[in-house]
């Protein structure tokens, strides 16, 4: 968007349909890792009752925090447009 609020060009507003999909899809990803690797070991070794449960509970939590971590750090990285110019180079004043 430019700087004086006008209206986003139609490749702006593909570009933040693009983030938005790759922010939702790389959070889902991270998400059942990381409930995979704290609930698995509850179904791997057929885990019963009380410690089942805390596992399986632990790993929801800590999933939905995940998602909403990485969904919130990807799109405001992409809002203050920390990307360099030329993939795999830095600006010249960093």
């Amino acid at each position: 968007m430019d700087a004086h609020g006008g209206r986003r060009t139609q490749g702006e507003r593909d570009a933040v349909t693009v983030e938005i999909g790759y922010a939702l899809c790389s959070a889902a990803f991270a998400a059942a890792v990381l409930f995979g690797a704290v609930a698995g070991p509850a179904y791997v070794f057929g885990l019963t009752g009380g410690v089942r449960s805390a596992l399986v509970g632990a790993g929801a939590m800590l999933a939905v925090v995940v998602f909403a971590v990485r969904v919130v750090s990807v799109l405001v990285r992409f809002g203050r447009g920390t990307q360099p110019s030329q993939p795999g180079r830095t600006s010249p004043d960093s």
